[in-house]
């Protein structure tokens, strides 16, 4: 029979290890200090058109890296846009799927659910694109086929900007991926594909033309109030071709404008924009993250005094 001693000894244990309550993470996205901030108050970098993998002469494509080296980079925030293609398969399509198939959604997905399993001390955001406005059932059933929905992180109510969980609060939750849709999410039905436009988030107009990035106004939804919502900066430039207002990503500048200072730089934009709103952004999206000064310009952001 167990002596008190051996009771004893075992009941501490338990009260200070329990099995339903895992530890804190030492770490969030990589770094301690993040840990305690809210998902609210962190600016990422993030791949715009992550999907749309190729070299600087595809005009099509936004990123030299695919998914998995994305992520093995350091970028935790991916905005894929979505359409049916001539099978009525959903998949990640630049505009239109004749133009930049990129493949199916689930196999996308299924690469992310397999990153968050291998790494538990991560939060990710995926933005989808609703391209075709399709009913978010589609987009539930990949999630759902790939074991992706168990890692979104899905409020009870609608969060205002103070009430985010923090980072360690999602890892040990386990919530630890954020699905935000642009437009025809439906959190009756789906209750982890988070509105962005509708209640959570606003942008700054896109597909840029001037290399200086002068402005950070308020582009989508139309008539936003800042007050009360995360934002998105976005900082691709695009080209357009022989004033035909057709646009491509001009690739000749990347360096100057992923970097982390300088005229028409990432930081000299989310100046700008602090100014204005009196925070730095939420997420800033990039073409080809691995270019240029991306991360040295989220760590100035994240944490610039008096954050």
């Amino acid at each position: 029979m167990p002596s008190l001693a051996i009771l004893s000894t075992l009941l501490a244990l338990a009260v200070a290890f329990p099995l339903n309550n895992p530890p804190a993470p030492q770490t969030c996205n990589g770094d301690s200090r993040l840990c305690d901030r809210q998902y609210s108050n962190i600016t990422f970098i993030g791949a715009h058109d992550s999907p749309f993998v190729g070299t600087p002469d595809n005009l099509a494509a936004n990123q030299g890296l695919d998914l998995q080296a994305q992520l093995a980079a350091g970028i935790r925030f991916f905005s894929a846009q979505a359409h049916q293609n001539v099978l009525g398969q959903l998949d990640f399509c630049h505009t239109y799927c004749w133009e930049y198939d990129a493949g199916p959604v689930t196999d996308y997905l299924s690469t992310l659910a397999s990153w968050l399993d291998a790494n538990p001390n991560d939060v990710v955001t995926l933005l989808l694109v609703n391209g075709g406005f399709y009913d978010v059932s589609l987009y539930a059933a990949a999630f759902e086929s790939t074991n992706l929905s168990q890692y979104a992180y899905a409020p009870n109510k609608t969060l205002q900007l103070d009430e985010w969980p923090t980072l360690a609060q999602m890892i040990k939750a386990n919530t630890r991926l954020v699905a935000l849709m642009d437009y025809g999410a439906n959190t009756t039905t789906t209750p982890y594909i988070l509105p962005e436009f509708s209640t959570y988030y606003f942008e700054t107009p896109y597909d840029t033309t001037n290399p200086l990035f002068p402005e950070c106004s308020i582009n989508r939804p139309p008539g936003a109030s800042a007050q009360g919502r995360m934002y998105g900066m976005n900082h691709f430039l695009d080209l357009d071709v022989l004033a035909t207002g057709i646009d491509v990503p001009d690739n000749a500048r990347d360096v100057e404008t992923n970097a982390a200072e300088g005229p028409g730089s990432i930081g000299a934009q989310a100046e700008v924009c602090a100014g204005l709103y009196g925070r730095y952004p939420n997420f800033v999206l990039v073409d080809r993250v691995a270019v240029g000064e991306v991360f040295v310009a989220q760590e100035r952001m994240n944490f610039a005094a008096g954050r």
